[in-house]
């Protein structure tokens, strides 16, 4: 599955590895199933899949009641030794900070990217394979852990292939880091992966961030790269054979901060439609019953839950 090519993220197509000539495709399996599943193809260090985050949160928060959402490991990066892309520009990780700083400038979702040049990421199964682990306890809190992950390696600067940060990052959550890190080297954590990985190539995924949302008919649609909202709530219309969706309610900007600890100013602006310059306005509004911080980094506006 892996392809250190998928490190090279195309700004139009939003993919991350290898685009297809559609970016939403008619698709056809044999097996039946018995409702709308979601299958979401990522991988920790994928920078359009961090791109992405905005508009999947307020999809899932919208339109979530319609699926059953499957988060799924894709393997970005398995490692460096024997690759090179010179074509590409990719030869060696130092290359890679160039690409997620254009990324992030274009999606106004912040990378630093000089982790590539500091402290290079080795290799992204790692973090997957914390994940898997934590994901077959509590599915919700590896969620929470592939958030808190990508904070630290695209806006923080951390390398998340090193056990001592999974481990900080799976104590915050409440956990046993260094337990489920050590978990996670045994032959179960690659062994969960494989399966991912194994289910992906059978969903037909090449490249990050995929969306494949399959109907009880096991017909539906692939949507590649990182896309608009309405991409994907056209999707999923197709799959439920719907003219309509009934989105549920926004929830309450102070909830949603109580809940994911920190937003972006650009993750706000999608959940609300509100535009950049209202943002602090907007905030101050919403947030005059709780306690949070403003904070910049990157040229970007953040806030966080105290």
């Amino acid at each position: 599955m892996t392809n250190n090519n998928n490190l090279i993220c195309d700004l139009e197509t939003g993919v991350c590895g290898v685009s297809e000539d559609d970016e939403m495709q008619v698709i056809d399996f044999s097996q039946k199933r018995k409702s709308i599943d979601v299958y979401y193809v990522t991988d920790p260090i994928c920078s359009h899949c961090w791109a992405l985050e905005p508009v999947l949160r307020r999809f899932v928060e919208q339109y979530g009641h319609y699926v059953n959402f499957h988060t799924i490991m894709g393997g970005l990066l398995e490692k460096w030794a024997g690759f090179a892309d010179v074509s590409n520009g990719i030869s060696s990780p130092s290359d890679v900070a160039g690409h997620w700083r254009e990324v992030g400038e274009h999606s106004r979702m912040p990378i630093d990217g000089t982790v590539w040049l500091e402290n290079p990421i080795q290799s992204s199964y790692p973090p997957s394979r914390v994940f898997k682990i934590i994901q077959k306890q509590n599915g919700e809190i590896a969620n929470v852990f592939l958030r808190r992950a990508r904070e630290a390696v695209f806006v923080f600067n951390q390398n998340i292939a090193e056990n001592s940060v999974l481990i900080g990052i799976v104590n915050n959550l409440g956990l046993d880091g260094e337990k489920i890190v050590k978990e996670a080297e045994l032959p179960i954590g690659q062994q969960l992966l494989t399966e991912d990985f194994a289910l992906a190539s059978q969903l037909g995924v090449r490249g990050f961030p995929t969306i494949i949302m399959l109907n009880e008919e096991n017909k539906g649609v692939k949507i590649v790269g990182s896309r608009t909202l309405d991409s994907y709530t056209s999707g999923l219309k197709q799959a439920l054979n719907l003219d309509e969706l009934k989105p549920k309610q926004q929830p309450a900007l102070f909830s949603l901060l109580e809940k994911e600890k920190l937003l972006f100013s650009k993750e706000i602006e999608v959940m609300y439609d509100i535009e950049q310059k209202d943002i602090n306005r907007f905030v101050e509004s919403e947030l005059s019953t709780i306690a949070y911080d403003t904070k910049e980094i990157l040229g970007e506006t953040y806030f966080i839950n105290r």
